[in-house]
């Protein structure tokens, strides 16, 4: 697939900037052919993946560095890449499973709604050196109705 565009940025994992990464991976994402409804799954995705990498991956540790890359590919494919270099996911598999979470006051749904969401979803992981979280949506052309 072509990259017809991207955006690359980092952040401190501080809780705050949870709302900076999901309008600005919004933003991008705006300029496919999108509704407003699925801007907001996107943004949903975003904040789940962030919150995860701050909460999970970093303890809440707000002196760590998150990454993202957003790509436009093929001019109907995003793509989003989120990395931590935090503690990593011991067991993908537990971690997919709906309501586990690491976090006993925590609901564990952050993956199933970035899978309920989103075409693809991969996981890259390794215990003490961080995840990248990779996931891709395809989006069909719409009528005129209800464009961001």
């Amino acid at each position: 697939m072509n990259v017809k565009n991207y955006v690359h940025f980092k952040f401190l994992s501080l809780p705050e900037n949870v709302s900076f990464a999901r309008s600005c991976v919004g933003a991008f994402a705006s300029q496919l052919d999108c509704t407003l409804d699925e801007i907001e799954e996107i943004k949903l995705v975003v904040s789940e993946a962030v919150s995860n990498s701050i909460i999970h991956g970093y303890d809440n540790r707000t002196d760590q560095q998150i990454e993202i890359i957003v790509s436009i590919l093929d001019n109907r494919t995003l793509e989003i890449l989120i990395e931590d270099h935090g503690k990593g996911i011991k067991d993908v598999k537990q971690a997919l499973e709906p309501t586990f979470s690491s976090d006993p006051a925590r609901m564990g749904l952050g993956f199933t709604f970035m899978k309920s969401f989103m075409d693809e979803i991969d996981i890259r992981t390794e215990p003490g050196a961080g995840t990248v979280v990779r996931l891709k949506r395809s989006f069909p052309a719409h009528d005129q109705k209800n464009y961001a």
